[in-house]
């Protein structure tokens, strides 16, 4: 007998709209795994004594969202390769006294992804910038996607993004600059939202792109779990066209985290069913 569970969680701000919670303890129960998994509200300020709190607790690993992907590499001991690559962690990992970023959205969002579309030769536009884009981008990339637009405000970041791109994959990145409502390139095969436009609470928000030029052939993706009938993904499916939800890329990012922490595959039915219950999917 021992009182002592294994804690996991998450930081982010705003952390309310997150559901992780939900679909990490189901999987928990389902297997039988004394562990949590704490949501906690964090900023940027209090990053720094976040990471040494969970260092100082035992903490087996926690998930990095909006605002600390990139921010949270500086108080991390070591990057795996997809992570040191994207520049970005959205997944620590304890190894021995060492704190190990990993970065599965992009993972998280390929094996979503493949379900509809093989991203090998594929075209895609990325919506955004930020570590969810970073993630994504690279990691189609790396499956061989043709070509990848970065579509973003400010060039800093997308220009960076689309150098790293053509730096260290085989794909050819280009930066887009997003000056009011953008038009999808024709031939485009995939279009992803790799922004907060849409989240919670603000859920009739809309990228600002002309879904007119979306051709029949476009999937749309959205990263976005709260909704998971985002805005975008609604208007995109009362066209008739291929829509990805935020809740694959969520469910296939948080499996592959407790992997790690736990060292078993979780029935990810499990836990996509948890979320389809709380959103009435």
């Amino acid at each position: 007998m021992h009182f002592l569970s294994t804690i996991t969680g998450s930081f982010a701000q705003p952390a309310d709209e997150n559901p992780t919670v939900a679909m990490m303890e189901a999987a928990y129960a389902h297997h039988g795994i004394d562990a949590r998994y704490l949501n906690c509200e964090v900023s940027p300020a209090g990053l720094a004594a976040a990471v040494a709190g969970a260092r100082a607790m035992g903490w087996v690993g926690f998930n990095c969202s909006i605002p600390h992907k990139l921010q949270v590499i500086q108080h991390l001991d070591r990057l795996d390769r997809s992570a040191e690559i994207i520049g970005a962690v959205n997944c620590v990992v304890r190894d021995g006294d060492h704190l190990v970023g990993h970065n599965f959205d992009g993972q998280g969002f390929l094996t979503s992804v493949r379900t509809v579309l093989d991203p090998a030769g594929a075209r895609v536009a990325v919506l955004g910038a930020g570590g969810a884009a970073r993630a994504i981008a690279v990691e189609l990339a790396l499956a061989g996607a043709s070509r990848i637009d970065i579509v973003s405000v400010r060039p800093g970041p997308g220009e960076e993004l689309a150098d790293l791109i053509n730096a260290r994959t085989p794909a050819a990145g280009h930066w887009r600059p997003w000056d009011g409502e953008w038009s999808v390139p024709p031939g485009a095969d995939l279009l992803v939202n790799a922004t907060p436009v849409g989240l919670y609470p603000d859920v009739t928000a809309l990228p600002a792109v002309d879904l007119e030029s979306l051709a029949p052939g476009t999937v749309v993706a959205d990263v976005i779990p709260n909704p998971p009938t985002s805005a975008l993904i609604g208007a995109v499916r009362r066209r008739g066209l291929t829509a990805l939800d935020g809740l694959g890329m969520l469910v296939n990012q948080g499996a592959l985290a407790i992997e790690l922490w736990a060292g078993i595959d979780p029935d990810r039915g499990v836990m996509r069913a948890r979320l389809e219950e709380i959103f009435g999917v």
